[in-house]
């Protein structure tokens, strides 16, 4: 009996049937359109098994999946590494060609180059296409060819790029070129997790006009709870654009994401290395139980304190606060940026490589357009700009006002001199 002839659409970070670019190309095939998830085990064999991005996955998911039934088609999702998950499906299916949305970061790179040279032994073409950012890779570059490593330069140049064709959308929702199918949906468990108590709420963009005014105070929770949404391509990007170009401040902040993933592209070494190589010789402190204290949120510095609470029991945390416990960790306890870095990748729900590195990067001092590193947050006085009634502080830290809350594990002006001493002979040794 000969193999159904196919074409397939692999889902990824575009979790999503809207305005899908790949997707969207993919219906335009005159093959049925087989549509496909893969559990990579490669990345989730690390993870806990209630680990709350796999749940949101998974509901995502699910809810594809009942898109597709009104088709009268079907999900296929698989757990298992994506060259296994690739022979397999050659083996059951007559593929006529594949088509995806690209990602940018390392590990996606080189899998996608894996499972390209796979297709191409059975002579079948592999399409990526640009969905997550509005421009990607080297889109947007300097006069000379070169990569912007300062955003500001970089925000008026891709302003000055955009044009409407830029976020154009790609009609996918009404597509109809399914293959009929009837593959039952996984239960979660089937995929080796169970689903987590911390949910990913949904994004709210009711308050863009006052985005500016309240961003920086965690006690309003006027946040739009964008990211995760981002991260895994629930929404498009374009329609974001779309609905946030009049909102200077907001759009901005989607232009930073973009700057970051540039940042990547251009200079992988990012990943595990100071941007800026003159920071190697830094001498960090690197003390186990100080890293266990700032993780806990028992530092004795309130918005710290409150931040990493926040974090480790919703997977989120405000902003502002992000910039003042990253801070806190490299500058006055002089731990290694790349420590703080692993344990948000852990814990946050918008966990982005690019925007994580990138952000820890500016905190530390090392990396592109960062913070200098004479200039260290004051954790006290922070709070009083940002929190002055203390509401957040109190919301996490329930024994702020008790004399259980401990002292601060360490002087501010101390840690400050201390911390800057140690970053001018780093860089002193690093230039010699």
């Amino acid at each position: 009996m000969p193999k159904q002839k196919v074409t397939i659409f692999w889902f990824r970070r575009d979790l999503r049937t809207t305005d899908n670019h790949g997707l969207h190309k993919a219906l335009s095939s005159e093959h049925p359109v087989m549509p496909i998830f893969i559990f990579d085990a490669n990345i989730l064999d690390e993870l806990p098994e209630d680990d709350a991005r796999v749940t949101f996955i998974y509901n995502q998911l699910q809810n594809i999946h009942n898109h597709l039934k009104k088709h009268k088609s079907s999900l296929h999702c698989v757990k298992g590494t994506p060259e296994e998950v690739w022979k397999k499906l050659l083996g059951d299916f007559d593929i006529q060609e594949v088509h995806a949305n690209e990602d940018y970061e390392p590990y996606a790179i080189d899998r996608d180059q894996a499972i390209s040279n796979l297709l191409s032994k059975s002579d079948i073409s592999f399409h990526l296409h640009k969905d997550q950012v509005i421009f990607a890779k080297d889109e947007v570059l300097k006069g000379d060819q070169t990569p912007y490593t300062v955003y500001t330069p970089y925000k008026n140049k891709w302003l000055s790029t955009l044009t409407p064709e830029d976020y154009k959308t790609h009609p996918s929702e009404s597509g109809t070129n399914y293959l009929k199918s009837d593959s039952s949906f996984p239960d979660i468990t089937e995929i080796g997790f169970k689903r987590s108590s911390i949910e990913v709420p949904d994004y709210n963009l009711d308050n863009l006009e006052q985005y500016e005014n309240v961003r920086n105070f965690p006690a309003l929770n006027q946040t739009s709870h964008l990211s995760p949404h981002l991260r895994f391509g629930t929404v498009s990007i374009r329609q974001l654009v779309t609905t946030t170009k009049p909102h200077t401040s907001f759009l901005n902040e989607l232009i930073w994401r973009e700057f970051f993933m540039q940042i990547l592209w251009h200079f992988p070494h990012v990943v595990d290395a100071n941007f800026r190589s003159k920071y190697d010789l830094i001498e960090w402190r690197n003390d186990p139980k100080d890293f266990e204290r700032w993780k806990e949120g028992k530092t004795g510095y309130p918005m710290v304190d409150a931040g990493m609470r926040e974090l480790n029991a919703t997977g989120y945390m405000h902003n502002r606060v992000r910039m003042v416990v990253a801070s806190f960790l490299c500058k006055h306890l002089l731990i290694d940026w790349r420590w703080g870095e692993a344990y948000f990748a852990k814990k946050l729900l918008d966990y982005e490589l690019s925007s994580n590195n990138g952000n820890w990067q500016w905190a530390a001092g090392t990396g592109c357009d960062a913070a200098p590193y004479f200039r260290v947050f004051n954790p006290s006085e922070q709070v009083k700009k940002f929190d002055p009634e203390y509401k957040y502080v109190r919301n996490w830290v329930k024994e702020f006002d008790t004399l259980d809350y401990p002292s601060p594990m360490v002087d501010h002006k101390m840690a400050r001199e201390r911390a800057i001493e140690v970053y001018k002979t780093g860089i002193a040794r690093a230039t010699e």
